[in-house]
């Protein structure tokens, strides 16, 4: 009789041995026959629950190694993921410091231009245009109020109103040249009225202005030792007991712009350096990479 592998268990196989057979040598074979089958039967069927362990065993390994793995994965490219982020916020932070000292720098430089212009049309121009050059030592001569001189006054939009001030001479001799000279004041003094040492602002209280001459006057005695500027090329026979603007006045007047000028320019070519620095840098890094 033939049986197909599916029916061909430990069941068939006790039900096709306990089947009767003739002849004493046929029941040992038949006992002998079935105790083998029954043992090869039991073996198989250990051999695949062990196998069905293991291999359930090695599937959950398998699945908690792969579920582990990926966990490692997804750690390992969020710090990456992270690490990118951050260095992104940290480059654009970075260049938004960098285009703010850039604009810093050429704010600084512009504004120092701008000074430069305002100062040369101001005090570098009535600088150079002043003949009286050389410093000097002179003696008062002569001291004497002369005349009163008419000025006018701002007594509101669209009204003038005159008035007086009296006008002070003064002669001096400067020792460089020993020439007898009128003094002026300033340069101010001298475009005003170049006979009178002093032009005071005119106003309505002509007794305040007349005061304030006689003070002067009486400060300017004769023989009196006053420093004093001249012309050296003789284009003018007055002398000026101060500058308007002189030497510490122009050197003050361009030192700061000059500090501007160069701090902004720091400032962007140390921006610039650094750019420059970081990109040698990064090219650097590539290349050992």
């Amino acid at each position: 009789m033939k049986h197909s592998y599916k029916s061909f268990g430990p069941e068939a196989f006790k039900k096709h041995f306990q089947r009767p057979y003739s002849g004493a040598g046929a029941k040992g074979t038949q006992s002998l026959l079935f105790q083998q089958s029954v043992r090869t039967a039991s073996s198989v069927s250990r051999g695949v629950g062990v196998s069905g362990k293991m291999f359930f065993v090695t599937g959950a390994k398998s699945a908690g190694g792969a579920s582990s793995g990926g966990g490692a994965t997804r750690s390992i490219y969020q710090k990456f993921r992270d690490v990118d982020l951050l260095d992104k916020k940290t480059v654009t932070a970075l260049k938004a410091g960098e285009d703010r000292a850039i604009l810093l720098g050429l704010a600084m430089v512009i504004a120092s231009i701008m000074m430069y212009f305002v100062l040369g049309i101001t005090i570098l121009r009535s600088y150079a245009d002043s003949v009286w050059t050389e410093e000097s030592v002179c003696i008062v001569v002569n001291s004497t109020i002369t005349a009163d001189v008419n000025c006018s006054y701002s007594c509101g939009s669209d009204c003038w109103r005159g008035s007086k001030y009296p006008c002070l001479q003064v002669y001096v001799s400067v020792n460089t040249t020993g020439r007898l000279s009128r003094l002026s004041h300033n340069e101010e003094s001298w475009d005003s009225n170049f006979e009178c040492f002093y032009v005071p602002k005119c106003q309505k209280d002509t007794a305040a202005m007349h005061h304030m001459i006689v003070n002067i006057s009486e400060r300017l005695k004769p023989h009196q030792q006053v420093p004093c500027y001249y012309d050296p090329s003789d284009q003018q026979e007055s002398a000026l007991l101060t500058r308007l603007y002189g030497h510490s006045a122009v050197f003050y007047s361009l030192f700061w712009p000059s500090c501007m000028l160069t701090g902004g320019t720091a400032i962007i070519f140390m921006v610039k350096l650094t750019q420059y620095l970081s990109i040698m840098c990064e090219q650097v890094v590539k290349i050992k990479r």
